[in-house]
C-alpha cells in the first residue's frame, strides 16, 4: 500500500502530490518537480510513537529539497 503526500516544489512552489512507499522505510531519492523539472530530493523519514494505552502510531515526514541544499 502506498501513502499519497502532498508538499511543495522547493523551486516553483507548485503543490505536487507523491506516492510514498511505506514498506521502504525511510528513504532518499531524487525526483524531477512534475511542472518545473527541477530535480529535487524528496527525504522521507518514518517514525513510531507508544502512548499510555501502547497504541503505536506511525507518522510520516517529507521534505522536498533543492538538490544542491540536500548534502
Amino acid at each position: 500500500m502506498q501513502d499519497l503526500v502532498v508538499a511543495g516544489c522547493p523551486y516553483c512552489g507548485e503543490r505536487l502530490e507523491l506516492l510514498i512507499d511505506p514498506s521502504g522505510g525511510s528513504q532518499e531519492y531524487t525526483e524531477d518537480c512534475q511542472v518545473c523539472c527541477q530535480p529535487m530530493v524528496v527525504r522521507v523519514t518514518y517514525s513510531q510513537t507508544e502512548t499510555d494505552t501502547e497504541v503505536e502510531t506511525e507518522t510520516v515526514s517529507v521534505e522536498l529539497l533543492q538538490e544542491d541544499d540536500a548534502f
